[in-house]
């Protein structure tokens, strides 16, 4: 267990929730994994039918949020070229297509929910940066605050959120312990994904601004999953959610 995750478990308890949920609410988990065999490319590679895959199951289980996916290696990534990688070697007169290992090992935690849906900063801190990472499959509006915690500063990324909420922050500015600062945003906003928030605790920023990889290549996960420490041990909503 490295520092942060150490401190992080120890201040658990001190955390304010991301998102609303009561006891009467319910919480599933969700498997984007091979293991999923209902998810076939055909729905996730066509945003509407994600999303109304994605709202059949929330119906189906009458739950108010899907959660899940840290760690997780998905095929699903497939959807867009952000996560396969393509160079072009020039062999004479041709140019040869190389395809390198594809990004597919997601590093936070996704909770599945409606567009709207408030957004609140589990502890205080400032605003890092932010961006709109509007590509196909991307983050699209982009949220990264910095912390420090027993001396140790680290960063949490909030991907997948609404526009408007760009229009209403500047860098540096101090976001409060449970403050509302960010809302899930619609696909047109949020990279073409059903509404969600992703979420990422993140130790080494490595001198991005607005952004900073969700899913890695598997061959790279020592190094991620260190620097990227389980998002549960500030959002602490595992434990109340279903099978």
């Amino acid at each position: 267990m490295t520092n942060l995750e150490k401190i992080l478990a120890a201040q658990q308890t001190s955390f304010h929730r991301v998102v609303d949920f009561s006891g009467n609410d319910i919480l599933q988990r969700l498997d984007l994994s091979k293991n999923n065999t209902e998810l076939t490319e055909f729905i996730y590679s066509d945003t509407d039918s994600f999303t109304a895959y994605i709202s059949k199951l929330r119906a189906q289980r009458k739950a108010r949020y899907l959660v899940g996916g840290y760690n997780e290696l998905r095929d699903m990534y497939k959807r867009s070229v952000l996560f396969n990688i393509v160079k072009y070697d020039l062999n004479e007169n041709d140019m040869d297509a190389v395809h390198e290992e594809p990004r597919r090992l997601h590093l936070g935690i996704d909770i599945w929910g409606d567009a709207g849906t408030k957004v609140y900063a589990p502890l205080g801190g400032m605003i890092h940066s932010f961006a709109f990472n509007d590509h196909f499959g991307d983050y699209g509006a982009t949220i990264i605050l910095q912390h420090q915690l027993d001396t140790v500063q680290f960063h949490t990324l909030y991907g997948h959120l609404s526009l408007a909420d760009l229009a209403a922050i500047r860098e540096g500015q101090f976001i409060t312990r449970g403050q509302c600062f960010a809302h899930f945003g619609k696909p047109t906003e949020n990279g073409n994904w059903p509404p969600h928030l992703h979420f990422q605790v993140i130790a080494d920023l490595e001198f991005k601004e607005g952004d900073y990889p969700g899913v890695c290549k598997e061959s790279e996960k020592e190094k991620y999953l260190a620097n990227c420490p389980d998002a549960d041990l500030i959002l602490d909503i595992m434990r109340f959610t279903q099978p």
